[in-house]
C-alpha cells in the first residue's frame, strides 16, 4: 500500500519499468494470499481473486493522488504477475511435496 499510494514512490525500490513493478509485486502478493488461506479448498481461486481486487483497488485509489494515475495496463501486468506466482508456486509444492 505504501509504494502503491505514495505520490513520489523511492526510486530505490523502482525497477525502471512501471508493468514489471506491478507484475513482481503481485508475483509474491497471489503466493503470499494463497499461504495465508491454506484452509480453504480452492485457496489460489480465492488468492487470485482478492489479489486482483486489490489491484482494482490501487488503480481507483491512485486516481485521486496528485502525480499518480490509474491505469488498466497496470491491471494487466497485476494479472500477469499473479499468474507467475501460481506458476512458482504450483513448482514449488511439487518440489517440496507440500499437497
Amino acid at each position: 500500500c505504501v509504494l502503491a499510494f505514495d505520490p513520489h514512490p523511492p526510486d530505490s525500490l523502482d525497477t525502471g519499468w512501471d508493468k514489471l513493478n506491478h507484475g513482481l509485486a503481485f508475483a509474491v502478493l497471489a503466493p503470499c494470499a494463497a499461504l495465508a488461506l491454506q484452509r480453504l479448498r480452492r485457496r489460489w481461486l480465492a488468492a487470485a481473486l482478492l489479489a486482483g481486487t486489490f489491484g482494482a483497488f490501487i488503480e481507483l485509489v491512485q486516481t485521486q493522488i496528485p502525480g499518480r494515475s490509474g491505469e488498466w495496463e497496470d491491471l494487466l501486468a497485476d494479472a500477469v504477475g499473479i499468474a507467475a506466482g501460481r506458476l512458482a508456486g504450483h513448482v514449488i509444492e511439487r518440489v517440496l511435496k507440500l499437497r
